[in-house]
Order: structure tokens, then sequence, then C-alpha cells
């Protein structure tokens, strides 16, 4: 493969790939899991999440405390995170605590003890907790309900309290025998690595059974009418977001995505950080974003802003989507944004975390490991006419859905008349009702 990675499949059906980096000491190595909140039913919201949490309460070879303390003896930290659609294990060590690190998190994540749950579950319900009284947070999953409405692309990846209060050990562990199969399992390390070590250390630690298909993420999101959901909460400011459908990460016209959202709202130099922030000092904080997952996507926009400054701050948000439309860069604004990206894009590659990163989500997206040259040609390769073709599909005024979190639902709905038009109200749960 392009820029020195090397990609195995094992019998097992687990992939291993990595990246060696000569002038560095340390491995970044991460496990990713094909499992997120998008392929969980109601029934089961949140599963992924907790799991990924028992996964650190140790296996049948290690107690939770053993774990602590092998990777605080290597002056390592041990982390993992759970998404919409995948699950990642990773840790950062020093060449010569690989195989340990290794067998370490394989343990944790093909043979989980499952045990410690009941203290685990008032953990993630505290979580929980935490995340509905941080409106700056909610706010993006109540943006997720309006845009993909009951598909799980929609669901907080959180999780609901009653599933987290009421799974049993064996559903969990159930849960867990479908989804972490060796097919749905990539193992990515970059930096100090050795390929054919590591492979052969995956052959080793990787279950060997019966190999089994990878379970499907579900159905795509359905085109449906745009939402709008508000949740009152007496807070300092309202928080809101405007979005629609994106692309996947596999549309080609992804980099002409980055391009127009670095434009739009993703550095200091945007439009809406300039006219929002700094020339008007409507908002602290303002920016658009891009998400993409396997046949979907989402963009969007978050503003915070106290009540007095609502429909100034949405006023100028809304002449800024119609400038969007009508010239969505200028030369000298494609010329900066292009160049941005391409800094960011090799200055995150400098880090082995970062490049490990790529590996496993790339890999287990069947997304195509593309060089640096080739991310570099094609991000240079955006020009203006793809930016207006993207910018009026996605952000076409007919697309748009809103969300807000804020004292008074009245103002948030005159303030979305004009800059969401088409997003249909629906009933939004008080409160602390995500539990």
């Amino acid at each position: 493969m392009a820029d020195g990675h090397r990609l195995t499949t094992l019998g097992s059906g687990v992939r291993v790939v990595t990246e060696a980096m000569d002038a560095v000491r340390s491995v970044a190595l991460g496990i990713w899991i094909g499992s997120g909140s998008r392929g969980e039913d109601e029934a089961h919201a949140g599963l992924s999440h907790l799991l990924e949490h028992l996964l650190f309460k140790g296996s049948a070879k290690y107690s939770s405390l053993q774990i602590d303390q092998i990777f605080d003896a290597m002056g390592a930290e041990l982390n993992a995170g759970t998404g919409k659609e995948t699950t990642s294990v990773y840790a950062r060590v020093i060449d010569s605590h690989l195989p340990e690190a290794f067998d370490v998190m394989a343990e944790m994540v093909f043979r989980p003890a499952l045990k410690e749950v009941d203290s685990e579950r008032a953990v993630i319900l505290e979580e929980i907790a935490m995340y509905e009284d941080d409106p700056q947070e909610k706010v993006f999953d109540l943006l997720g309900e309006a845009v993909f409405g009951a598909h799980p692309l929609g669901r907080a990846i959180i999780g609901r309290a009653a599933v987290i209060a009421g799974s049993s050990v064996q559903e969990i562990a159930r849960f867990h025998r479908q989804r972490y199969v060796p097919a749905n399992v990539v193992i990515a390390a970059a930096g100090a690595v050795d390929h054919d070590t590591l492979a052969e250390l995956a052959a080793e630690r990787v279950p060997n059974g019966r190999r089994r298909a990878a379970p499907s993420m579900g159905s795509p999101p359905e085109a449906s009418s745009p939402g709008r959901r508000f949740e009152r909460k007496e807070t300092e400011q309202y928080h809101v977001c405007l979005g629609a459908p994106g692309l996947s990460r596999h549309d080609e016209r992804r980099y002409a995505l980055r391009v127009l959202d670095t434009v739009f709202g993703g550095t200091s130099s945007s439009r809406l950080f300039q006219e929002v922030r700094e020339l008007r000092g409507l908002a602290y904080a303002v920016y658009s974003f891009a998400s993409g997952y396997q046949d979907s996507g989402q963009v969007g926009l978050y503003v915070g802003t106290r009540a007095e400054n609502l429909s100034d701050a949405i006023g100028v948000i809304g002449r800024e989507l119609e400038r969007l439309l009508e010239e969505p860069a200028t030369a000298d604004e494609l010329a900066r944004a292009k160049e941005n990206l391409k800094g960011r894009v090799v200055l995150a590659l400098e880090s082995t975390g970062a490049r490990m990163s790529r590996l496993g989500s790339e890999v287990l997206a069947e997304a195509p490991l593309e060089s640096l040259d080739e991310i570099v040609e094609r991000i240079e390769a955006v020009t203006l006419s793809d930016l207006a073709l993207l910018a009026g599909e996605l952000w076409a005024p007919e697309r748009r859905s809103a969300a807000a979190i804020g004292p008074d639902a009245a103002r948030f709905e005159e303030a979305m008349a004009i800059v969401a038009p088409a997003a249909v109200a629906v009933e939004a749960p008080a409160a602390g009702a995500a539990a």
C-alpha cells in the first residue's frame, strides 16, 4: 500500500494494518470494532457505550486493577471511545512494551469478564445526568433527531438510562458475542512497529473459532421532511443548531465538502466566525461542521447566544446561508481554505495517534487508504463550481432542520421561520427525557 501501509487479513477474519514511522520510538495501537449506536435498536440503545466501559473491568486473565497498573507502569494511557458506527480501544506505548500492551488490550476486547456491571451502570447513569445538564453538548443530538428522525443515526450515542439500568449481564454478553467477532475488528498501529510481529501477536491472541460475518449496520436513513426540535431549559444562552443530511464518507465530493465547510464556519477566518463573533460580538462559539457515515452524512452549524442576541445572531446566519448559496467562496477564500486543509492534514499525520486512527477507521469502513500526495491532490482539485453545486444541494432552505435548547420556544420558532422554513415542529421531550 502507498506510504508504507501494510494490511493483512488473518484466518479468523481480523484485519491488521500498520504504518512504520522510523523517526519515533513509540507505537500508537488501536483495536477498532464495527459496533456503535447505529447498530442498536431501541431496546439496546446504549449497549455499545456500556460495553465499552465494561471492557476496562477486567478479563479472565487481568483484573481491572491489573490493567491500570500495567499501563501505569508503562508510562502509557489506555482509553476508548464509542461513536455512531464504531468502538475503539487505543493506547500509545514505547515499542518495547507493544507485546504486553497488545496482550492486555486483546484480552479486554475479546474476553471481557463483564464484572462490576452494576457499579459501571451507575457511572454511566451519572454520565447521562451530566450530559442532560450540558445543553451545548445535547443540542447536537436534538439536531440528529431532527435530521434523521427515528433512524438510529438520529439517536444519542450515550444511550437510554432505562436500557443501561435494565439490561442483564446475559444480554450484554450476547451483544458482545454478536458484534465483537474477528471479521468486524481491525487492529491498527503506527510508529515503531513491525507489521509481521503484530500480525503474529494477533494470530495468537484473537479467538480463532468458526469465522462469522460482520453484523450489518442496518438500512440507510430514508429521505424525510426536515424536523424542528426544541427543549425548554432555563439556560443563560440559547444553544441552536441548523443542519441537513450530508455526504457519506465514501462520496467522491467529500473533499469539496471539507473545503466548503472551512470557508463557511470551520476556522477563525471563516464567514460565520467573522460575521457573528468578530464583527458583531453576538456569540462566543459559532462554527459549522460536517460528519460522514457509511451511507449518509450530516452538515450543520452551531451558535450559542443570549436571548437578547438570538434574533440578530440568527439573522446574520441566515444572510450568510444566502450568501453561501449565491457565492460559496471567492477565489481568495478557496485558495486559503485549500492551504488550511493541506496544512492540517500534514500536521495531523505527524502524530502516531492520528495515523493509527486513520488506518483503523478507514480499513474498518472498507475505504481506500489514500497517500498524503493523493489527499493533497484531491484537495487541490476542488473548484468554485464544485462548491456551488454542493452548497446548493446540501444547504438549500427546504432541506434544513433545526434544534435548540433554551428558555422560550416562541423565541426559537420566530427565529427559525426564515432560516429553516420547511422544518416541521415535532414534540420534544422535557429536559431529562433521554433517560
